[in-house]
């Protein structure tokens, strides 16, 4: 409320279009430099043929200096200046606004619970994630893409859109007659489970055997022409059958990370599409046969050749993607989709955008996708395909074991299951958090250690601010009435964090990044902590108004900490 009040006087005096003015607006480093500041150096040089610039006073700015700019600005803005805000001074080149703490204070300890909540946008998103392969482990890099997509699913809805969530998911393809090779001749007798592990357990020994013995690949060449051509019934049946094992075992995962999926999509299922329109982009020339095989020459845009069919007439990834685009752009009534992978897919998703460019896809210009960095652990890289990998079931367990140490050693007395619900909740913050703290495109390094402390930048300590703040609403009884009297720096510290979270938002939406929301959430809470420790809440002449800041500290935590799909605890 008061920055858009600051942006609208701005703009009103300087005639630049809003959205520049809230580009380049700051918020300064101490309390005594003001609530926001507005540089004024921009408006010594005004760009010529910019469009936010069009209406601003070019001649008069380009004769003086940004401190005189400064001055002018303050003027004019002085002459209109709201009850919100106290004051404007001018410091050097900037342009700095105090906010009336009072009219703040009024302003912070009435937010409700739905606090953070800003409509700025109505349209139809589908955010395609996660995207495991059936017939191989969920792993520990998936867990990033699950936590990704879903934050970002959630931020958007925070700003008003309607969210479709999708999932895409390999179900044909080689590592599947690996997998359905190796049970036939090796684990036939074991009764087919929709166990993670058991899953995973097969398709790994399937990539071992091979590699002992390279004659056993002409059988798995073979029962893959098999599942191509659905011509073997014993075959199709187990396949269909172990596919919906693999996918039932996906869901515990999601419901434990707290993500759900409208619409799911297979490959199996676009096969026949991708095929169709390789062929159309062969008759218009787009695609063209080399070394037998189909493909897009990209080379002149700089990213190499893109195949689309093998030489037999096989259907590659790409010739999917594409059926799938169109699938979505044609029959999902959307008005924007955004896909996340690992950012080791980066090329390969440049040649598919260029190729719906060179194709004319309506809404091309709508179609995103954001790469985010692996996950490493400290011995190096994750791989389905040897082994050396940390099963999503298998780290969260790690992490939930080290969380109920720590309970049983601070709260003997809690019960088993009590134990448990709180240790779980604390392994999957001390995840979630670990990954969406970083910038998408980071590589991340993770340190369980680290992860699982209850101090510092990480999910627990985050769950613990929280449960602080509500045990200090449970002890208190009063019933006076709120007060507000002189503030201290501390409580204006506070309030001022609090009020900057719908911005904050609105940012994270804007530019698709949970880590602004999160580390927004850790800044709250460090603020929040020195505001405990050091100010006296219950019994103190400002209990009613301190227990109303500690509230609204409390459901803006809360709300941000939804935001990154993690979920608060009342008592730790």
């Amino acid at each position: 409320m008061f920055k858009q009040k600051i942006i609208g006087l701005i703009e009103n005096a300087s005639k630049l279009h809003e959205d520049e003015v809230n580009r380049v607006i700051e918020v300064p480093p101490s309390l005594n430099m003001g609530d926001y500041s507005f540089p004024c150096f921009v408006l010594a040089d005004p760009k010529k043929d910019d469009e936010m610039w069009a209406n601003v006073e070019k001649d008069f700015f380009k004769r003086k200096n940004p401190f005189e700019i400064a001055s002018h600005l303050k003027d004019i803005i002085e002459k209109k200046l709201p009850k919100e805000i106290e004051r404007v001074e001018v410091k050097g080149g900037y342009l700095n606004f105090f906010v009336d703490k009072n009219k703040l204070a009024e302003s912070i300890i009435n937010i409700g619970n739905n606090y953070g909540k800003v409509k700025v946008s109505n349209e139809r998103v589908m955010m395609e994630f996660s995207q495991p392969n059936t017939h191989k482990a969920f792993h520990v890099g998936h867990i990033r893409g699950t936590s990704l997509g879903e934050s970002i699913s959630r931020i958007l809805e925070n700003v008003g859109n309607k969210v479709i969530r999708a999932n895409y998911s390999g179900d044909t393809g080689m590592h599947i007659a690996k997998w359905i090779w190796c049970y036939l001749n090796f684990h036939k007798k074991e009764k087919l489970s929709d166990d993670e592990s058991w899953i995973a357990g097969i398709y790994v020994d399937a990539v071992k055997r091979l590699s002992d013995d390279e004659g056993y690949q002409d059988q798995v060449n073979e029962i893959n022409r098999k599942i191509e051509s659905k011509s073997d019934k014993e075959i199709n049946s187990l396949w269909k059958k172990s596919k919906d094992l693999s996918v039932k075992s996906w869901n515990k995962i999601y419901e434990e990370l707290g993500t759900r999926f409208d619409r799911h999509y297979f490959e199996s299922e676009l096969e026949e599409g991708g095929k169709r329109i390789a062929k159309e982009l062969e008759k218009k020339g787009i695609a063209e046969i080399s070394d037998e095989a189909l493909i897009v020459n990209l080379e002149k845009h700089g990213l190499g050749i893109w195949v689309l069919l093998r030489s037999d007439g096989t259907v590659l990834y790409s010739a999917k993607d594409l059926a799938l685009a169109r699938e979505k752009i044609d029959n999902q009534k959307l008005d924007r989709f955004v896909i996340i992978t690992g950012d080791e897919q980066n090329a390969y998703f440049n040649q598919l955008l260029k190729t719906l460019d060179l194709m004319d896809m309506p809404k091309r210009d709508k179609y995103h996708h954001i790469g985010f960095g692996m996950i490493r652990l400290p011995h190096g890289k994750m791989s389905s395909r040897t082994g050396d990998n940390i099963l999503y079931s298998e780290f969260k367990e790690e992490l939930r074991e080290v969380a109920e140490k720590s309970i049983r050693g601070k709260w003997p007395k809690l019960s088993n299951k009590e134990v448990e619900k709180r240790s779980l909740k604390i392994a999957i913050s001390s995840i979630k958090y670990a990954f969406l703290k970083q910038d998408t495109n980071k590589l991340i390094v993770f340190d369980k250690d680290q992860a699982m402390r209850f101090e510092g930048n990480t999910g627990p300590y985050l769950q613990y601010s929280y449960a602080r703040a509500n045990s200090i609403l449970e002890k208190s009884k009063s019933k006076k009435k709120v007060m507000i009297s002189e503030l201290s720096d501390l409580e204006i510290g506070l309030m001022n964090k609090i009020g900057r979270f719908p911005e904050v938002v609105v940012k994270g939406a804007e530019t698709y990044s949970p880590s602004i929301v999160a580390n927004y959430a850790y800044e709250l809470s460090k603020v929040f902590n020195e505001f405990y420790h050091s100010s006296k809440v219950i019994g103190s002449k400002e209990e009613a108004f301190r227990l109303k800041l500690v509230d609204a500290f409390r459901k803006t935590l809360k709300n941000a900490l939804y935001l990154l799909g993690i979920e608060v605890m009342e008592e730790m």
